[in-house]
C-alpha cells in the first residue's frame, strides 16, 4: 500500500504527542512493508527537503505564514496534486491548513482520504474561535474524508453533534508499553527522594500549567519537601517562573524544558504523580505513558478522560487549584493508594492502549479504503 501522510508537524523535527504519533505510525507501517511518504512543514531551515528515515520518506515544505501557529505552505498544497500516485492519503488534525487542503484536493482526486482527529480544539486560541471553526471549515474537512479516526467515543459523538456524517472509526491512541514500563533500572538526574509532582506538556493557557504552581504552597503545607518538575516549553515559561517566585516556591520548581522522548520513561518513573489540569485535550499520550510506568495521574474531569482515570488516579474541575492540591496531597501521603493506582493503571493501559493494536487497526482501515 502506498500511503501519503499529511502532517504539519513530525517528530523529531517537532516534539509532542501528535508529531510522535505520525512518526511512529509511519515507521511501523513501513516496517510492515508499506510505502510511506510524509508531507510536512519544514520546522528548521537546515533540514533537508527530502529525507529517507526510519524506513519512510519525508518531504518537507516551507511555510509562508503561520497565523495562530497554523503554518500555510503553498508548495505542500501543490504537492497534493500528486496524490493520484498513492493508494490512500492520511491527513492528521483538522486544525491545520494542510489537512484542509487535503480535504479540498479529495474533491478532484480519486485517492481516498482518511483524517485523524487528534483533539477537537487547539490550545493556541480561545475555544469560541475553534467552536466556530468546527461548525464551518473543520466540519467540511471531516465531511470530505472517506473515513475519520477518533481516539475516543466521546470525540466521535462530538463530531456527530456537529453534523459530521462521514464514517468514523474509534481507535485508541496507544503507546509502547515495553518502552514505558515500571521495571527499568534507567536513572535520570532529576531523581530524588523528595515527593515529585510531574507536569508534561506545552506551557500554554489551554494546558493550565499555572494551576500546578498555584497549588504548590498548599501541597507543601502538608508535604513540606514536595517539588514540581515541569517538562515542556512555551510562551508561559517566564510567567510561571515569576509566579513561583511570587508564591515563594521557586526553590521547589524545576523547569526542564523540552526533554528528548527517549528520556521520558525514566522521567515518569522518577515521579510520584503526574498532573494534567488541561482545559482541552484529545487523548493525551502523557496520561497513558505515566500510567504505563505505574505513576498515578491527576487530570481535569474532561469526559474522554474520566473513564480512563477512574480507579487509577483522580480527576478535578478544570482550573481548581484547591482541588488539585487536595488530591495530590492524598496521593503523596498514601503509599498504598499510589501503589494500588499504579498497578491498576499499568493493567488498564496494557489491556486497552497497546500501540501495536493502534497500528494494526489503523492500517486495516486504510487497506479497506484502498480495496473499496
Amino acid at each position: 500500500m502506498r500511503i501519503l501522510r499529511i502532517a504539519q508537524k513530525l517528530y523529531p523535527d517537532t516534539v509532542g504527542g501528535g508529531p510522535y504519533h505520525v512518526h511512529a505510525l509511519s515507521r511501523d507501517q513501513a516496517a510492515m512493508g508499506h510505502d510511506v511518504t510524509v508531507g510536512t512543514i519544514r520546522a528548521d531551515d537546515p533540514l533537508p527537503a527530502t529525507e529517507e528515515r526510519d524506513g519512510y520518506t519525508i518531504r518537507r515544505f516551507p511555510a509562508v505564514a503561520s497565523p495562530l501557529g497554523n503554518a500555510i505552505s503553498p508548495s505542500l498544497i501543490r504537492f497534493l496534486r500528486y496524490s493520484a500516485e498513492f493508494d490512500v492519503v492520511h491527513a492528521h488534525s483538522h486544525l491545520y491548513a494542510s489537512t484542509v487542503a487535503a480535504a479540498i484536493n479529495r474533491s478532484i482526486s480519486d485517492t481516498p482520504l482518511a483524517i485523524t482527529n487528534h483533539g477537537l480544539y487547539s490550545q493556541s486560541a480561545p475555544r469560541v474561535v475553534f467552536e466556530w471553526y468546527l461548525r464551518t471549515v473543520g466540519r467540511l474537512a471531516f465531511q470530505a474524508a472517506d473515513t475519520v479516526f477518533c481516539y475516543t467515543a466521546v470525540d466521535r459523538d462530538r463530531l456527530r453533534t456537529r453534523g459530521v456524517t462521514s464514517p468514523i472509526n474509534v481507535i485508541a491512541n496507544g503507546i509502547d508499553t515495553t518502552r514505558f514500563a515500571p521495571n527499568s533500572s534507567t536513572t535520570i538526574d532529576c531523581e530524588t527522594a523528595a515527593p515529585t509532582i510531574l507536569f508534561v506538556g506545552r506551557l500554554v493557557d489551554g494546558k493550565r500549567p499555572e494551576s500546578v504552581i498555584n497549588a504548590l504552597p498548599s501541597i507543601r503545607s502538608a508535604v513540606p519537601d514536595a517539588r514540581v518538575v515541569i517538562c515542556g516549553d512555551g510562551p508561559l515559561r517566564s510567567e510561571l517562573s515569576a509566579r513561583a517566585v511570587e508564591l515563594s516556591v521557586d526553590d521547589a520548581v524545576a523547569f526542564r524544558g523540552t526533554v528528548p522522548y527517549d528520556e521520558m520513561p525514566a522521567i515518569y518513573r522518577s515521579a510520584d504523580v503526574l498532573v494534567l489540569p488541561s482545559e482541552m485535550e484529545g487523548l493525551p499520550r502523557t496520561v497513558l505513558e505515566s500510567l504505563a510506568t505505574e505513576t498515578p495521574v491527576v487530570t481535569s474531569d474532561l469526559p474522554q478522560l474520566t473513564d480512563i482515570v477512574d480507579g487509577v488516579g483522580r480527576t478535578i474541575p478544570t482550573g481548581d487549584s484547591a482541588a488539585l492540591a487536595d488530591v495530590v496531597i492524598e496521593l503523596l501521603t498514601d503509599d498504598h493508594l499510589r501503589e494500588r493506582f499504579g498497578k491498576r493503571g499499568r493493567e488498564r493501559v496494557t489491556e486497552q492502549f497497546e500501540w501495536t493494536d493502534t497500528v494494526r487497526k489503523t492500517t486495516s482501515v486504510l487497506e479497506q479504503l484502498t480495496n473499496r
